[in-house]
This record gives structure tokens, C-alpha cells and sequence, in this order.
């Protein structure tokens, strides 16, 4: 077994693109939130520690088309984030952050997303998140897929400052968020 396969039930990599030409493949598909996380990193106090959180809130669909391109949109409900803390908590839905009163979601929409190499999908969309879109590009990794289910994970690095999130006295905080998605699609 491969490092990179080294997830139990992972799809091996000429399996993707087999899989996306199946006919069978094309339709929609829903996100399962037992099966989907969104967890997130910022380095702090200069790098000396590193604060994480997640979103416990998230909706999301795909669609694949009959030529085997995806297209799918992923709804972070932005007060579902939990760092542990409930006085950073506050503030990080404040609007110094993710501004939760004006902008209630995270969305993260995906325009296009076909097979890149060895069990990896080539993404490209937009992030959407305190009132700001940015384009968005990452690479998802395909950890396991059977004929009524799919898993997806990314990583994703994002530049708060791009969504205006640029609270940091004494720039404590990195102005780079490292977010890791977790997404289990099945069959409606």
C-alpha cells in the first residue's frame, strides 16, 4: 500500500476518471453532514501556538454532468464555529471576523472539478465569507468512492485579510487560515 493510499477503501487512481465516465455517475448528489467536517488553523502569537476550530453546520450538493465535470456548493452555517473558547468564539463571529449578523454562511462554490492525476480532483470556484468573494483553487483528494457515496478531502489555504478579516494587534495572529474539508456525498 502506498502513503497516499494508505485510507482503507481509497479509490485507486485510474479509478476516478473511470468512475466520472460511468454514466451512471452523472446526476446530483448531496452532501451527508454525518459524514462532512470543516476544521480550521491560524497560527498565534507569532507562530508560538497554533488556534483551531471547526463549523459543526454544514449543507452542500454536486452535480456531475455527462461529460464528468463537477459543479457543487458547500454552505458553512458560520455560527456553528466552535474554537474551544466562547469568549474567542464571540469575537471571531463578530464582525472584526466572519461578521455572522450581516453574512450568516460561509459558501464555498465550486465551478469545475475534474481528474488531475492519482485519485485527485483539480477544483476551481470561489469562497465566500464576511461579505468578501475570492476565486478559489485546491486539489481534492478522492479517499473513497463506491456507486452511491463519494468522499472528498482538501485542504485549503486562505488569506483572511482578502476577506477583510485583518484584526490582529501587533500581528499576533498569521494573516493565513489553513482549513481542512471533509465531504460525504451520496445519492438523494
Amino acid at each position: 500500500m502506498t502513503e497516499r493510499n494508505n485510507v482503507v477503501g481509497a479509490v485507486p487512481p485510474a479509478d476516478v476518471a473511470t468512475l466520472l465516465a460511468d454514466e451512471t455517475t452523472a446526476g446530483r448528489w448531496v452532501l451527508d453532514p454525518a459524514g462532512a467536517s470543516v476544521e480550521f488553523a491560524v497560527k498565534h502569537f507569532w507562530g508560538a501556538i497554533t488556534v483551531r476550530g471547526s463549523f459543526s453546520h454544514l449543507t452542500g450538493e454536486a452535480s456531475v454532468d455527462a461529460s464528468g465535470t463537477i459543479t457543487g456548493l458547500l454552505t458553512i452555517d458560520a455560527s456553528s464555529l466552535s474554537t474551544g473558547n466562547k469568549q474567542r468564539d464571540k469575537h471571531l463571529l463578530s464582525a472584526d471576523f466572519f461578521d455572522v449578523e450581516g453574512h450568516p454562511n460561509v459558501i464555498v462554490t465550486v465551478t469545475g472539478a475534474k481528474p488531475s492525476g492519482a485519485g485527485t480532483l483539480a477544483c476551481t470556484g470561489t469562497l465566500e465569507a464576511a461579505g468578501h468573494v475570492q476565486p478559489l483553487e485546491f486539489t481534492a483528494q478522492v479517499q473513497d468512492a463506491a456507486e452511491h457515496s463519494v468522499v472528498l478531502r482538501a485542504e485549503v489555504t486562505v488569506d483572511r485579510t482578502a476577506f477583510d478579516m485583518t484584526w490582529s494587534p501587533l500581528r499576533i495572529a498569521a494573516p493565513l487560515a489553513r482549513a481542512t474539508v471533509v465531504a460525504r456525498f451520496v445519492r438523494p
